[in-house]
């Protein structure tokens, strides 16, 4: 997870606390996610990887959940990044102070 968010975010991320997991269409493999610690603010996105990259607010993310904010859409709830993203809003995620 550290890797991953460091290549295409440019964010560094410390303490990483797992939540949940779900099948993914390849065969015989797992997606699991995770909730992680930011180390800083800072982001240097890989355009190649990522479309879009930025920091959003927990009310701008609990709107976007409750479908009333027009900047912001979150997966629907098949998916796995809809319950990483709901149980962060929510203040149920990594717990990190």
């Amino acid at each position: 997870m550290r890797r991953e968010i460091r290549e295409e975010a440019g964010v560094s991320v410390g303490r990483v606390t797992y939540h949940s997991s779900q099948p993914w269409p390849f065969p015989s493999s797992l997606m699991i996610g995770c909730h992680g610690e930011a180390l800083s603010e800072a982001i240097t996105i890989d355009a190649e990887e990522m479309h879009d990259v930025r920091w959003v607010s927990r009310d701008e993310v609990l709107e976007a959940l409750a479908e009333r904010n027009p900047q912001l859409k979150v997966p629907g709830p098949m998916a796995i990044a809809h319950h990483l993203i709901k149980a962060w809003a929510e203040g149920e995620a990594g717990h990190f102070s």
